[in-house]
């Protein structure tokens, strides 16, 4: 009994590993937050993720925050006259039964004034806090990484 009880764990373990990066919040899942590893001397870092919103009504992503930074931005990379410029936006909207997704070259948070940069590198993690129109507030725990995850590497922004 004891056997069948550890393969059942064993089983089990890349499950709960595969949910620990997924949050909720109301109808919004938050999928893969991460950031990648940059420079000791970097002033801002970025940070990843998707937002899913299984619900019938739209929702939006009004503000984040996060204890390692003085300020966290919403931000996106839009093309003007041929060039790729990066703009501050003052909320996304998350359309029902859609998803947003947050990555380079695509919305992301930016986070400026940085005070604890002893949890920007590989491997440690950081809180960010997102503030929701309806869904309320929800904590996730950005994954700091070398690279962006295989997934994330060729997204864009869709709604």
């Amino acid at each position: 009994m004891l056997n069948k009880l550890i393969v059942l764990a064993v089983l089990l373990l890349p499950a709960c590993f595969a949910n620990a990066h997924e949050y909720k919040a109301g109808e919004l899942e938050i999928a893969h937050p991460w950031s990648q590893e940059l420079p000791p001397n970097a002033p801002t870092v970025a940070a990843y993720f998707v937002i899913h919103n299984g619900g019938k009504t739209a929702d939006r992503l009004l503000s984040v925050d996060s204890p390692i930074a003085g300020e966290a931005q919403l931000h996106e990379h839009v093309m003007q006259n041929d060039l790729m410029k990066m703009q501050q936006v003052p909320s996304v909207d998350i359309p029902a039964g859609g998803n947003v997704t947050f990555a380079p070259m695509a919305y992301h948070v930016m986070l400026v004034n940085l005070k604890d940069r002893s949890l920007l590198s590989d491997g440690k993690r950081f809180p960010l806090t997102m503030h929701f129109e309806k869904s309320g507030d929800v904590t996730v725990e950005v994954s700091v990484q070398k690279k962006p995850p295989e997934d994330m590497q060729t997204h864009a922004h869709a709604q």
